[in-house]
Protein backbone atom coordinates (compact mmCIF):
# COMPACT_ATOMS: atom_id res chain seq x y z
CA UNK A 1 0.00 0.00 0.00
CA UNK A 2 1.39 3.42 -1.02
CA UNK A 3 0.94 6.16 1.53
CA UNK A 4 1.20 9.75 0.33
CA UNK A 5 3.22 11.82 2.77
CA UNK A 6 2.81 15.51 3.30
CA UNK A 7 5.68 17.97 3.13
CA UNK A 8 5.77 18.18 6.92
CA UNK A 9 6.00 14.41 7.26
CA UNK A 10 8.85 14.20 4.75
CA UNK A 11 10.64 17.07 6.47
CA UNK A 12 10.31 15.30 9.82
CA UNK A 13 11.74 12.07 8.35
CA UNK A 14 14.67 13.99 6.84
CA UNK A 15 15.36 15.78 10.13
CA UNK A 16 15.21 12.45 11.98
CA UNK A 17 17.72 10.91 9.57
CA UNK A 18 20.07 13.87 10.02
CA UNK A 19 19.82 13.69 13.81
CA UNK A 20 20.46 9.94 13.89
CA UNK A 21 23.39 10.36 11.50
CA UNK A 22 24.93 13.01 13.75
CA UNK A 23 24.42 10.83 16.83
CA UNK A 24 26.02 7.87 15.05
CA UNK A 25 29.00 9.99 13.99
CA UNK A 26 29.46 11.36 17.50
CA UNK A 27 29.32 7.83 18.89
CA UNK A 28 31.73 6.33 16.37
CA UNK A 29 34.27 9.15 16.37
CA UNK A 30 35.87 8.38 19.78
CA UNK A 31 36.21 4.71 18.85
CA UNK A 32 37.78 5.40 15.46
CA UNK A 33 40.01 8.08 16.98
CA UNK A 34 41.25 5.71 19.68
CA UNK A 35 42.05 2.99 17.17
CA UNK A 36 43.82 5.52 14.91
CA UNK A 37 45.95 6.78 17.80
CA UNK A 38 46.90 3.23 18.77
CA UNK A 39 48.26 2.57 15.26
CA UNK A 40 50.01 5.94 14.88
CA UNK A 41 53.57 6.97 15.49
CA UNK A 42 53.88 7.93 19.19
CA UNK A 43 55.64 11.19 18.34
CA UNK A 44 52.81 12.25 16.04
CA UNK A 45 50.15 11.01 18.48
CA UNK A 46 51.46 13.42 21.09
CA UNK A 47 50.90 16.38 18.77
CA UNK A 48 47.12 15.91 18.84
CA UNK A 49 46.68 16.08 15.06
CA UNK A 50 45.17 12.62 14.59
CA UNK A 51 41.46 12.36 13.81
CA UNK A 52 40.12 9.01 12.56
CA UNK A 53 43.05 7.90 10.39
CA UNK A 54 46.44 6.84 11.76
CA UNK A 55 49.50 8.88 10.92
CA UNK A 56 52.96 7.38 10.69
CA UNK A 57 51.69 3.82 10.95
CA UNK A 58 53.34 2.10 13.91
CA UNK A 59 52.67 -1.06 15.88
CA UNK A 60 55.01 -0.17 18.74
CA UNK A 61 52.16 0.22 21.25
CA UNK A 62 50.70 -3.19 20.42
CA UNK A 63 54.17 -4.71 20.38
CA UNK A 64 54.80 -3.37 23.85
CA UNK A 65 51.53 -4.84 25.08
CA UNK A 66 51.61 -8.15 23.22
CA UNK A 67 55.31 -8.95 23.30
CA UNK A 68 55.07 -10.27 26.81
CA UNK A 69 54.03 -13.66 28.20
CA UNK A 70 52.30 -11.84 31.05
CA UNK A 71 49.75 -10.50 28.58
CA UNK A 72 48.57 -13.98 27.60
CA UNK A 73 48.68 -15.17 31.22
CA UNK A 74 46.46 -12.25 32.25
CA UNK A 75 44.18 -12.87 29.27
CA UNK A 76 43.64 -16.44 30.42
CA UNK A 77 42.89 -15.28 33.97
CA UNK A 78 40.28 -12.86 32.64
CA UNK A 79 38.68 -15.57 30.49
CA UNK A 80 38.56 -17.96 33.45
CA UNK A 81 37.13 -15.25 35.63
CA UNK A 82 34.37 -14.41 33.16
CA UNK A 83 33.40 -18.04 32.52
CA UNK A 84 33.23 -18.97 36.22
CA UNK A 85 31.50 -15.74 37.27
CA UNK A 86 29.01 -16.08 34.43
CA UNK A 87 28.16 -19.70 35.22
CA UNK A 88 27.95 -19.39 39.00
CA UNK A 89 26.54 -15.86 39.04
CA UNK A 90 23.75 -16.71 36.62
CA UNK A 91 22.89 -19.77 38.70
CA UNK A 92 22.80 -17.75 41.92
CA UNK A 93 20.66 -15.06 40.29
CA UNK A 94 18.29 -17.62 38.79
CA UNK A 95 17.80 -19.49 42.07
CA UNK A 96 17.50 -16.33 44.18
CA UNK A 97 14.96 -14.67 41.90
CA UNK A 98 12.55 -17.63 41.95
CA UNK A 99 11.36 -17.34 45.59
CA UNK A 100 11.05 -13.55 45.25
CA UNK A 101 8.72 -14.04 42.29
CA UNK A 102 6.30 -16.02 44.45
CA UNK A 103 3.26 -14.48 46.10
CA UNK A 104 3.44 -13.49 49.74
CA UNK A 105 1.11 -16.37 50.64
CA UNK A 106 3.79 -18.75 49.36
CA UNK A 107 6.76 -16.80 50.75
CA UNK A 108 5.58 -14.73 53.70
CA UNK A 109 8.97 -13.13 54.43
CA UNK A 110 9.50 -12.10 50.79
CA UNK A 111 9.15 -8.35 51.29
CA UNK A 112 11.33 -8.41 54.41
CA UNK A 113 14.16 -10.18 52.58
CA UNK A 114 13.79 -7.87 49.59
CA UNK A 115 14.21 -4.79 51.77
CA UNK A 116 17.15 -6.32 53.63
CA UNK A 117 18.93 -7.16 50.37
CA UNK A 118 18.17 -3.72 48.98
CA UNK A 119 19.69 -2.03 52.05
CA UNK A 120 22.75 -4.30 52.11
CA UNK A 121 23.41 -3.91 48.38
CA UNK A 122 23.18 -0.11 48.63
CA UNK A 123 26.16 0.25 50.98
CA UNK A 124 29.81 -0.75 50.80
CA UNK A 125 31.87 -1.61 53.86
CA UNK A 126 34.98 0.00 52.38
CA UNK A 127 38.38 -1.18 51.18
CA UNK A 128 40.03 -1.71 54.57
CA UNK A 129 37.25 -3.92 56.07
CA UNK A 130 37.12 -5.82 52.78
CA UNK A 131 40.88 -6.32 52.86
CA UNK A 132 40.79 -7.57 56.46
CA UNK A 133 37.90 -9.88 55.67
CA UNK A 134 39.72 -11.32 52.65
CA UNK A 135 42.87 -11.92 54.74
CA UNK A 136 40.90 -13.68 57.49
CA UNK A 137 39.10 -15.90 54.98
CA UNK A 138 42.32 -16.82 53.17
CA UNK A 139 41.21 -15.11 49.98
CA UNK A 140 44.08 -12.65 49.69
CA UNK A 141 46.17 -13.44 46.61
CA UNK A 142 43.58 -16.06 45.72
CA UNK A 143 41.79 -16.40 42.39
CA UNK A 144 38.40 -16.69 44.08
CA UNK A 145 38.60 -13.12 45.41
CA UNK A 146 38.09 -12.08 41.79
CA UNK A 147 34.93 -14.19 41.49
CA UNK A 148 33.04 -14.50 44.79
CA UNK A 149 32.20 -10.79 45.33
CA UNK A 150 30.45 -10.66 41.95
CA UNK A 151 28.29 -13.77 42.16
CA UNK A 152 25.42 -12.04 43.94
CA UNK A 153 24.06 -9.04 42.05
CA UNK A 154 20.83 -7.66 43.45
CA UNK A 155 20.17 -5.62 40.32
CA UNK A 156 20.21 -8.76 38.18
CA UNK A 157 17.94 -10.51 40.68
CA UNK A 158 15.43 -7.68 40.43
CA UNK A 159 15.56 -7.87 36.64
CA UNK A 160 14.80 -11.61 36.58
CA UNK A 161 12.26 -11.17 39.39
CA UNK A 162 10.30 -8.52 37.46
CA UNK A 163 10.55 -10.61 34.30
CA UNK A 164 8.92 -13.59 36.02
CA UNK A 165 6.31 -11.43 37.71
CA UNK A 166 5.16 -10.33 34.27
CA UNK A 167 4.57 -13.90 33.08
CA UNK A 168 0.98 -15.20 33.11
CA UNK A 169 -0.03 -16.52 36.51
CA UNK A 170 -1.86 -19.34 34.76
CA UNK A 171 1.52 -21.00 34.19
CA UNK A 172 1.87 -21.53 37.91
CA UNK A 173 -1.70 -22.74 38.30
CA UNK A 174 -1.39 -25.24 35.46
CA UNK A 175 1.93 -26.57 36.74
CA UNK A 176 0.47 -26.97 40.24
CA UNK A 177 -2.46 -28.92 38.86
CA UNK A 178 -0.05 -31.20 36.98
CA UNK A 179 1.88 -31.77 40.21
CA UNK A 180 5.05 -29.93 39.21
CA UNK A 181 7.36 -29.03 42.07
CA UNK A 182 9.69 -26.01 42.33
CA UNK A 183 12.59 -27.74 40.57
CA UNK A 184 10.36 -28.91 37.73
CA UNK A 185 9.05 -25.38 37.30
CA UNK A 186 12.56 -23.95 37.28
CA UNK A 187 13.98 -26.38 34.73
CA UNK A 188 11.05 -27.16 32.44
CA UNK A 189 8.78 -24.12 32.56
CA UNK A 190 10.61 -20.96 33.57
CA UNK A 191 14.02 -21.67 32.09
CA UNK A 192 12.93 -21.84 28.40
CA UNK A 193 10.92 -18.65 28.89
CA UNK A 194 13.79 -16.86 30.65
CA UNK A 195 16.36 -16.99 27.85
CA UNK A 196 15.93 -13.27 26.96
CA UNK A 197 16.47 -12.02 30.51
CA UNK A 198 19.25 -14.53 31.16
CA UNK A 199 21.03 -13.30 28.03
CA UNK A 200 20.61 -9.75 29.32
CA UNK A 201 22.16 -10.40 32.73
CA UNK A 202 24.87 -12.49 31.03
CA UNK A 203 25.83 -9.49 28.92
CA UNK A 204 25.89 -7.28 32.02
CA UNK A 205 28.07 -9.82 33.84
CA UNK A 206 30.50 -10.20 30.93
CA UNK A 207 30.92 -6.43 30.49
CA UNK A 208 31.30 -5.69 34.22
CA UNK A 209 33.69 -8.57 34.85
CA UNK A 210 35.81 -7.85 31.79
CA UNK A 211 36.19 -4.15 32.61
CA UNK A 212 36.81 -4.58 36.36
CA UNK A 213 40.44 -4.07 37.39
CA UNK A 214 40.50 -2.53 40.87
CA UNK A 215 39.78 -5.74 42.78
CA UNK A 216 43.06 -7.28 41.66
CA UNK A 217 45.00 -4.12 42.54
CA UNK A 218 43.89 -4.42 46.17
CA UNK A 219 43.82 -8.19 46.71
CA UNK A 220 46.21 -9.75 44.16
CA UNK A 221 49.99 -9.68 44.41
CA UNK A 222 50.79 -12.75 42.30
CA UNK A 223 51.31 -11.67 38.66
CA UNK A 224 49.99 -15.05 37.47
CA UNK A 225 46.59 -14.18 38.98
CA UNK A 226 46.39 -10.70 37.52
CA UNK A 227 43.46 -10.07 35.11
CA UNK A 228 44.08 -8.49 31.74
CA UNK A 229 42.54 -5.12 32.62
CA UNK A 230 44.75 -4.79 35.70
CA UNK A 231 47.81 -5.80 33.71
CA UNK A 232 47.14 -3.20 31.02
CA UNK A 233 46.45 -0.57 33.65
CA UNK A 234 49.75 -1.34 35.34
CA UNK A 235 51.59 -0.91 32.02
CA UNK A 236 50.32 2.64 31.68
CA UNK A 237 51.01 3.47 35.31
CA UNK A 238 54.44 1.90 35.72
CA UNK A 239 56.05 3.00 32.41
CA UNK A 240 56.88 6.68 32.33
CA UNK A 241 58.36 7.79 28.99
CA UNK A 242 60.15 10.70 30.72
CA UNK A 243 62.26 8.32 32.86
CA UNK A 244 65.25 6.71 31.12
CA UNK A 245 65.16 3.60 33.35
CA UNK A 246 61.56 2.89 32.36
CA UNK A 247 62.41 3.36 28.69
CA UNK A 248 65.31 0.93 28.86
CA UNK A 249 63.17 -1.52 30.85
CA UNK A 250 60.51 -1.37 28.13
CA UNK A 251 63.16 -2.14 25.53
CA UNK A 252 62.52 0.88 23.36
CA UNK A 253 63.27 4.53 22.89
CA UNK A 254 61.38 7.68 23.74
CA UNK A 255 60.02 7.88 20.18
CA UNK A 256 58.67 4.32 20.45
CA UNK A 257 56.84 4.63 23.76
CA UNK A 258 53.96 6.92 24.51
CA UNK A 259 51.41 6.74 27.27
CA UNK A 260 48.85 8.07 24.83
CA UNK A 261 49.37 5.28 22.30
CA UNK A 262 49.56 2.69 25.07
CA UNK A 263 46.25 3.94 26.48
CA UNK A 264 44.73 3.81 23.01
CA UNK A 265 46.03 0.28 22.43
CA UNK A 266 44.69 -0.80 25.81
CA UNK A 267 41.22 0.58 25.06
CA UNK A 268 41.21 -0.93 21.58
CA UNK A 269 42.14 -4.37 22.85
CA UNK A 270 39.57 -4.32 25.64
CA UNK A 271 36.79 -3.37 23.23
CA UNK A 272 37.25 -6.44 21.03
CA UNK A 273 35.64 -9.13 23.24
CA UNK A 274 32.52 -7.04 23.86
CA UNK A 275 32.24 -6.21 20.17
CA UNK A 276 32.31 -9.93 19.38
CA UNK A 277 29.88 -10.98 22.12
CA UNK A 278 27.27 -8.23 21.86
CA UNK A 279 25.90 -9.07 18.36
CA UNK A 280 25.05 -12.61 19.48
CA UNK A 281 23.13 -11.36 22.54
CA UNK A 282 21.55 -8.24 21.05
CA UNK A 283 18.29 -9.87 19.96
CA UNK A 284 17.78 -11.17 23.50
CA UNK A 285 19.11 -8.02 25.15
CA UNK A 286 16.50 -5.55 23.87
CA UNK A 287 13.62 -7.90 24.59
CA UNK A 288 14.90 -8.93 28.02
CA UNK A 289 15.61 -5.43 29.30
CA UNK A 290 12.15 -4.12 28.44
CA UNK A 291 9.93 -7.11 29.21
CA UNK A 292 8.89 -6.91 32.83
CA UNK A 293 9.40 -3.15 33.10
CA UNK A 294 5.74 -2.43 32.32
CA UNK A 295 2.95 -4.15 34.20
CA UNK A 296 -0.32 -4.77 32.45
Amino acid sequence: MIISKSFGSRAFDAALIVILTVISAVTLFPILHTVAVSFSNPAIAGSGTITVLPKGLSLSAYTRVLDDKQFFSSLWVSVERIVITLALGTGVTYLAAFPFSRETRDFRMRNVYLWLLLIVSSFNGGIIPGYMNAKNLGLYDNFWILVLPYLFNFGNILLVFNFWRNLPKELDDCSNIDGAGPWTKLTHIYFPLSLPVLATISLFTIVNTWNEYFQAIVFINNPHLMPLQTYLQQIVVTIDPTRPEDISKAGGSLSEISNQTLDAAKISLTMLPILFVYPFLQRYFIHGITLGSVKE
